[in-house]
């Protein structure tokens, strides 16, 4: 066979080759998005994700959705405005979980041996799952702003909770009341910046008492309306298709 001869033979060769093509950029497409996601993750939020004794009540709550609800808004923009296709939260969430868990377990734990109980990422899935319902049900952006922001923020806490709840098991040590996840943290040594020494306990919030969890959801969720509301126009714009007038 020549080099000038086609490779496809037939219409059905053409077809499968054409699919082939068509997976291979979807594949690609993802490994980008979740890359990008993990990247603008790790940016913003880092060490709540990180680290056991850094999901605590009040920043834990509050960083975790505003930050993470970005990818998802501008996915779902894309998708929804040009394939009417209600899952671009869900697989924003997907991909990131992906990667989080190829990081956690070769990087976290198989470099530097932090066992994964410390190390898990957070759980976002249902949180995708309610903003997407929303979206599929209202067909109305600014419903699934107010109505799955809002929701998006609240939903964080209670579905970690029995993953995390373990964790946060008071116990004394060394004369200390501490948590589980503190202990694990003294024992796991990190790197010694001044933010790895934080007491995450302590804070402007603890004047709420018992209610932390609350008003922090509260907060994130109001938070999260308005960067649904900034990453959907930047997921539009990404989106928009132009053409150039033929001269």
């Amino acid at each position: 066979m020549s080099t000038a001869e086609s490779v496809v033979r037939s219409h059905a060769e053409a077809v499968q080759a054409s699919r082939w093509v068509d997976y291979l950029g979807l594949f690609i497409l993802f490994m980008v998005l979740t890359g990008s996601y993990h990247i603008h993750g790790m940016l913003t939020m880092g060490d709540w994700d990180f680290w056991a004794d850094w999901k605590d009540r009040r920043l834990w709550v509050t960083v975790y959705p505003i930050v993470m609800i970005t990818f998802p808004a501008a996915v779902q923009a894309v998708l929804w405005e040009r394939l009417r296709l209600p899952w671009g939260a869900t697989v924003c969430i997907l991909g990131i979980l992906f990667g989080e868990w190829v990081n956690r377990y070769f990087n976290f734990w198989g470099w530097t041996y932090f066992p994964i109980n410390f190390v898990f990422p957070t759980a976002a899935v249902h949180m995708a799952i309610f903003l997407d319902v929303v979206l599929m049900l209202s067909s109305s952006y600014l419903l699934t702003a107010v109505v799955g922001g809002l929701g998006w923020g609240l939903l964080m806490y209670p579905g970690n909770w029995p993953i995390i709840g373990p964790l946060h098991v008071p116990v004394e040590y060394n004369g200390m009341l501490m948590s589980i996840a503190d202990i694990q943290g003294y024992h796991y040594v990190r790197t010694g910046t001044p933010e790895y020494i934080r007491m995450v306990e302590k804070g402007t919030l603890r004047t709420f008492g018992k209610d932390v969890v609350p008003v922090s959801a509260f907060f994130s969720g109001f938070m999260s309306i308005l960067i649904y509301f900034m990453w959907h126009f930047v997921g539009r714009w990404f989106g928009t298709v132009k053409f150039v007038k033929k001269t």
